[in-house]
């Protein structure tokens, strides 16, 4: 299996009104290659079945969605996810860990 494939299994888990960081999931699959898990899901065939959308920076911070950001955050509004600007309010109440 590829890495892309293996990332997009991972991020198939993440359950709808939760995001995990491109961190999260690298460490989940044993590298520390954040950018690399960015770049398989800016490229991701397989959305929506694979929530690329509910994958942020660190920080809270909407970062790296192929449609831009505003849609980014549109479709985790509609989760129930609450934004101050482009960052997520509250997130370690939102945040998911494999």
């Amino acid at each position: 299996m590829s890495f892309s494939e293996r990332v997009y299994r991972l991020c198939r888990a993440i359950p709808e009104g939760k995001v995990t960081t491109y961190k999260i999931l690298a460490e989940k699959l044993g590298v520390r290659a954040y950018r690399a898990v960015g770049n398989a899901l800016n490229r991701n065939p397989y959305a929506p079945e694979v929530p690329c959308h509910r994958v942020v920076g660190g920080d809270g911070s909407l970062v790296g969605f192929a449609h831009g950001l505003v849609k980014k955050r549109a479709l985790l509004r509609k989760e129930g996810i609450r934004f101050r600007g482009f960052r997520i309010i509250e997130l370690d109440k939102v945040l998911y860990r494999f």
